[in-house]
């Protein structure tokens, strides 16, 4: 009996038989993806909380969160010295680094032959011992097509019966125009991205630390990597797309940290128009309380006074925004016209306090949130600054479309910050387009929102990017999870009280395992689920413990930045267990090569399993099935002749 067949699938399967023209093809696949089933499944690393960090983040990122030289160990403890072990890891993990350094030894033609033919053969081990996780067509998959040919040869090599002499050619015939060293360095590539399957940093790629826009340059190289975003995320999403409060927040975080390389350098946005408003307006102002941070070539005094002169913009943008949004209850956060010029105090809460620093030159206490003339000027040149970069826009796109704002893996269940919640763990909610959700419904609509501003882009920004500034710094933002940003108490107010930020009581609820069991039913993890965010540095030195006393969470924020305390955890979903590997502070690439300097994680099982998860038991493997569905559903609609098959011609 021939099956039956609606018009909606006829058109599906129609498209998908572009793919698989033939029932063979598709049968084939089947074959192919139900044995995928049964393969280990793939190794995720999660970290958070970047902030900028890229030369810690590239190493952790090539030493596979210190995995790859315990495999090294493995493979050739008995055939290779230590030191044949740390020049083989530096290879793996800074091939164009550890050549420069090799360089002598490299311009002899006869050493750079044989240098290369072993270290390659010794790489496309490490490449076999890694592929036996993953499909054959995955591993040949990640091959540049420069070497596709020679890779290919290289996993079959002990088995091909050929020799080494076919091989050496090739190798030989690269070298004779200068590429048999790309040709390891791709292979040292290759290993580092097998040796995770996927990549995911939980929140927060920069600020603070130095280069937001290589720890992204470095991201994108990678073969497959995701986000949930963070609340220092969306701020520079938000001033990407000429949301003015968030322009004025990028800019004076990268003040207060001296970070202004990654403005100018990396995305050639300009800050002399801010340097003009510093002159002009707060030529003598001592600005004893706007210091940065760190050392540099650039005038320490004219720093603070551009910190001081952006932070006075922000807080009056920062005013209008929450006015035009009553609904979101910010109104007890706009403080300036609550500052007493005449007595030098600012009420905040109901009390009363003396100011830090009463010289403010541009707020005019009768319309304290409008900009000044020179302000509105600044604001503009800067605002036209962030909209026309492209490589900021390039850079924040990728981030919009491998990112959300949660995600789940196997049974993690991995976002930035919090689920608002109240004091007894009951979903909070915020009125979104004109309907009040919380829980996944909010996490889902906060998600539209973003995806939504970035579809319209800055030519038509509005009421969409100002949902990135309330993602920012509002109470029930998933991403932030405060009561409160006590930025302007920081700078203006000596009582330490006013300055404190009150969590969401989620931080606290995280530790009971029936809250977090609710909270993973909530979004669709009914068993052995695991609550994974960030945001939240591990005070160590205090005492506290990534993993909760639940055993159902883990903060993953271990102070990642130096700014924080330079360490930082990544938590490993690996086929026989759920591992946190703690690590320590980098030195350099140079340290690395010259001296082996490594981060050599400390690493505890969160949980174990007795037998290691295969694809099938994962979200990836519910993909395939559905996936095996549509090909059974199409080589049968080939069958009964409800769709043809393309034959190519031979």
């Amino acid at each position: 009996m021939a099956a039956n067949f609606d018009s909606v699938e006829m058109t599906l399967l129609r498209a998908f038989a572009a793919h698989y023209p033939t029932a063979d093809l598709a049968l084939a696949e089947i074959s192919g993806l139900r044995a995928s089933l049964s393969l280990p499944k793939g190794v995720v690393h999660v970290m958070s909380d970047v902030h900028g960090e890229y030369k810690k983040l590239r190493h952790i990122i090539n030493n596979a969160s210190g995995s790859l030289r315990p495999l090294i160990d493995s493979l050739f403890q008995s055939r290779l010295s230590h030191e044949e072990q740390q020049n083989l890891l530096a290879v793996m993990y800074y091939p164009f680094e550890m050549m420069e350094a090799m360089h002598e030894q490299l311009s002899n033609a006869d050493f750079r032959r044989d240098w290369v033919r072993k270290t390659i053969r010794l790489q496309f081990e490490v490449v076999l011992a890694l592929g036996r996780n993953y499909r054959r067509s995955y591993v040949t998959g990640l091959f540049p097509r420069e070497f596709y040919e020679l890779f290919d040869e290289l996993l079959d090599e002990s088995g091909s019966g050929r020799g080494s002499h076919y091989i050496n050619t090739m190798i030989e015939s690269l070298a004779a125009y200068g590429r048999d060293l790309q040709a390891v360095r791709a292979a040292s590539r290759l290993v580092r991205n097998l040796s995770v399957a996927e990549i995911i940093v939980a929140g927060d790629l920069g600020d603070r630390g130095p280069r937001l826009d290589r720890v992204i340059d470095y991201l994108i190289q990678q073969p497959n990597v995701s986000f949930t975003w963070g609340n220092h995320d969306v701020s520079w999403m938000g001033a990407c797309l000429g949301q003015e409060a968030l322009i004025a927040t990028v800019l004076r975080i990268s003040l207060r940290y001296r970070r202004l390389s990654q403005l100018e350098e990396g995305y050639g946005l300009i800050v002399s128009p801010l340097e003009k408003l510093a002159r002009t307006v707060y030529g003598d102002d001592p600005v004893q309380h706007f210091k940065v941070k760190g050392s540099g070539l650039r005038d320490e005094m004219l720093l603070a006074r551009m910190q001081k002169a952006i932070s006075i913009i922000q807080f009056k943008l920062e005013g209008q925004t929450a006015r035009r949004h009553p609904e979101w209850n910010m109104e007890h956060r706009n403080l300036l016209h609550r500052i007493d010029l005449a007595n030098g105090t600012v009420e905040i809460d109901g009390n009363t306090y003396p100011l830090l620093d009463t010289f403010l030159p541009t707020i005019d206490p009768a319309n304290p949130y409008e900009l000044a003339p020179e302000e509105r000027a600044c604001m503009d040149r800067l605002r036209q600054s962030f909209v026309s970069s492209s490589r900021l826009w390039q850079h924040m796109s990728f981030l919009v479309r491998r990112g959300s704002t949660w995600l789940q893996r196997d049974h993690a269940l991995i976002f930035h910050g919090c689920v608002p919640v109240d004091e007894n763990g009951g979903l909070l909610e915020l009125e979104v387009d004109a309907k009040s959700v919380g829980g996944r419904a909010l996490f889902e609509a906060l998600d539209s929102k973003v995806r939504s501003a970035f579809r319209k882009g800055a030519s038509s920004v509005g009421a969409d990017a100002d949902w990135l500034w309330y993602l920012w710094t509002g109470s029930l933002s998933p991403m932030f999870g405060k009561d409160r940003m006590a930025t302007f108490e920081g700078y203006f107010v000596a009582d330490k009280q006013t300055r404190h930020e009150t969590k969401n009581p989620y931080f606290k609820l995280i530790h009971e395992k029936d809250f977090c069991d609710r909270i993973c039913r909530e979004f669709g993890i009914e068993t052995d689920g695991l609550i994974v965010n960030g945001h939240v540095p591990v005070k160590v030195e205090k005492g506290e413990e990534p993993v909760k006393r639940s055993g159902a969470a883990v903060t993953i924020d271990g102070a990642f930045s130096e700014a924080y305390g330079d360490r930082g955890y990544t938590l490993i979903l690996a086929p026989e267990r759920i591992a946190l590997a703690e690590h320590h502070h980098f030195e350099s690439i140079s340290e690395a090569i010259h001296a082996g300097a490594d981060i050599i994680p400390q690493v505890t099982n969160i949980r174990t399993y007795e037998q290691p998860r295969t694809v099938g038991d994962t979200q990836e493997g519910e993909e395939i099935r559905k996936r095996i569905y549509a090909l059974e559903r199409l080589a049968l609609a080939y069958e009964d002749g409800v769709v043809m098959e393309t034959f190519g011609k031979f």
